[in-house]
This record gives structure tokens, sequence and C-alpha cells, in this order.
């Protein structure tokens, strides 16, 4: 099981050169399918005049969901090498995206696969990788007044509030970090603070 994955802070972006083709390419951190398909939309509207606009994206602390698009060049050619840098650098909720601008010499499929490898490469290259902590969401609930037992419990678990509503009872939405989550339970079970599982 994995407890921590690495992805990149921000977004990146590179360039590869070749005959005349310019292909430009786009790193983006992503937590989601939609936010990746929304990515590539952004791109193919601002890149409009790109012949082709290829990418792969991979999700999940493991990098179990993944996609590779050829956009139109020859199988393979496009999306796998992209997503062949994403996996040889055990890359995670990262997506590439790589617009060719043709110059109007063929490069033939090794040297397709070459520049879109290239170029996602150059893309990463100037990306900060980082590790985060694989985590769980959970609802905590709890009377108002357990609120600094509660606080003091999720700082030392490194826990993060995503969500809060307060009243007399507080309902709070938290993200525990895999490698914590038994011992938040067990701290949770024994200040009576009740814990539910999103997927539970």
């Amino acid at each position: 099981m994995a407890y921590d994955y690495k992805t990149i802070a921000a977004a990146a972006t590179g360039v590869f050169k070749d005959k005349g083709s310019k292909f430009l390419s786009f790193a983006f951190p992503v937590e989601a399918e939609e936010q990746a398909k929304e990515q590539v939309r952004k791109i193919k509207k601002e890149y409009f005049d790109a012949r082709h606009h290829c990418f792969a994206y991979r999700m999940g602390a493991g990098g179990e969901q993944w996609r590779a698009s050829d956009d139109g060049e020859p199988s393979s050619t496009g999306g796998k090498p992209i997503l062949g840098q994403l996996l040889s650098r055990e890359l995670t909720n990262v997506l590439v995206v790589v617009a060719r601008y043709f110059g109007g010499t063929l490069l033939g499929v090794p040297g397709l696969i070459n520049a879109y490898r290239s170029a996602a490469a150059d893309a990463l290259d100037n990306a900060q990788v980082v590790e985060k902590a694989v985590q769980e969401i959970f609802t905590v609930t709890f009377p108002y007044r357990h609120m600094s037992a509660m606080m003091k419990l999720l700082k030392e678990e490194q826990a993060e509030i995503c969500m809060r509503q307060c009243d007399t009872e507080c309902a709070f939405e938290v993200a525990v970090p895999l490698r914590k989550k038994e011992k938040f339970l067990q701290e949770a079970g024994k200040l009576g603070i009740m814990t539910k599982g999103l997927r539970d």
C-alpha cells in the first residue's frame, strides 16, 4: 500500500524543435479526470492553430488511472511517449499536453516518438517535483466543548480540515494521511468523537 506519491507542485512548460516542427509542452498537477479534460480543452482553444494536441495523464496514488491520446498522429507516437515520461519519473496526478506545429518535413515514427518524449521531458524538467501523503477523508462530529481537543488531535496527526460546520455540535470533513489513520481513529474514539469514512 502506497503512503506517499510524487507529483508536481505547479504548472510548467517546455519546448522541442525538429526539422521545422515545434512541439510546445504543458505539464499540470491534476486531481480528477474532469480537471485533466478541462486543461486539454483550454490548450486546444488557446493553441487552436496547432496540428495535433497529444496528451497523457496518470492519477491515483499508484497511478492506476491513466490515459494517452495520439490526437491523429500515427498510433503510439504521441500519447505513449508522453505517458512514458510520467511512468519513468514515477509521477502521478499529472497531465502533460504537447501541441505540435508542423514544419513541412515528415519526422517518421521514430522522429515523432523522440519529439513527443523530449517535449514532455522538457516540461517535466522545468516542474518542481513534490512528495505528497496519500489521504483518506473522514467526517467527524463532536460537541463544541471538544473543539480544542479536536484541533490538537488534527495537528498531531497532520490532518487537514476540508470543510467545517459548527453550532452546539460540530461537523468537520478532514483529510487524514493514510499512515496516521489508525492512530487518528483510535484517539478520536478515546475522545468520544464520532468518525465516518466517506467510503463507508
